[in-house]
């Protein structure tokens, strides 16, 4: 069978910027929806991080999010609803090739997010000879080349992820390390409040660990102020909003015009 159409996905040109250095601007989306998903594509953010933890995602669902991706310049991250072996190899089957792995605490967590997404030799991703990531079979290579056009970002949530932040930076097939400010704060007895000193200072310390490591550090920060101190403060991978904060501000603000 001849590609009729040439087949762009590898290199992952994201995962080489990534690990350059250069700012990557994000956008989470929430919403599970296909036509949201596409406009935010439209927006030209450099990453779209699809979410099936906190939003009503599945494989079912995420494909036509990733179809609806497939003319726009934002590359698709997603985050499984855990550390899963299983879950993440449908994620890759189905087409992803960039994760943010939740609630990483230690370096053999990382090693196991990593491990599920490489093929045996590397991992323990089960094997499928035709699914929609190797459109059905007919990338030529795809299980000798995909090891190496996967990105792994793994989520730094809790205290004791903070003190082990720079373990888990030096783990094989870590790209990047990401803050999860809210779930942080809130482990940290700061529920709610991730500009808190303490807070502040534990994402401080997860960035350096990463800049240690010569890997680059990320955040979710929907406030301008935060994600600009972020920024200035070393990370690169910044997602600056998500489809529902937008929907739900917009939506009230042409609504309170006319109270």
């Amino acid at each position: 069978m001849t590609d009729l159409v040439p087949y762009t996905a590898f290199p992952n040109q994201f995962r080489r910027d990534l690990l350059a250095g250069k700012k990557m601007i994000g956008c989470w989306s929430a919403l599970g929806s296909p036509i949201t998903t596409e406009i935010l594509g439209l927006a030209g953010f450099d990453w779209i991080l699809l979410d099936a933890e906190h939003a009503p995602n599945d494989v079912l669902s995420l494909v036509p999010q990733l179809m609806a991706l497939k003319d726009s310049p934002s590359a698709p991250f997603v985050r499984p609803s855990w550390n899963d072996s299983v879950l993440i190899k449908r994620l890759l089957d189905i087409g992803f090739y960039n994760f943010l792995v939740p609630f990483v605490e230690n370096a053999e967590d990382a090693a196991r997010a990593v491990a599920a997404t490489r093929y045996p030799g590397s991992g323990i991703r089960g094997v499928s000879v035709a699914h929609r990531s190797n459109r059905y079979g007919t990338v030529k290579d795809y299980q000798k080349i995909i090891n190496d056009n996967l990105t792994v970002a793994v989520q730094i949530e809790s205290g004791k992820a903070v003190q082990n932040s720079c373990e888990i930076a030096a783990v094989a097939g870590v790209d990047c390390l990401f803050v999860g400010p809210s779930d942080l704060a809130a482990g940290l007895g700061h529920l709610g409040d991730a500009n808190h000193p303490e807070v502040q200072a534990a994402i401080r310390q997860v960035f350096d660990c990463a800049k240690a490591a010569g890997k680059p550090s990320g955040i979710l920060a929907p406030v301008e102020a935060d994600a600009r101190r972020y920024l200035e403060m070393g990370a690169t991978f910044v997602a600056v909003g998500s489809d529902l904060g937008a929907f739900r501000s917009s939506t009230q603000a042409l609504r309170d015009k006319y109270l």
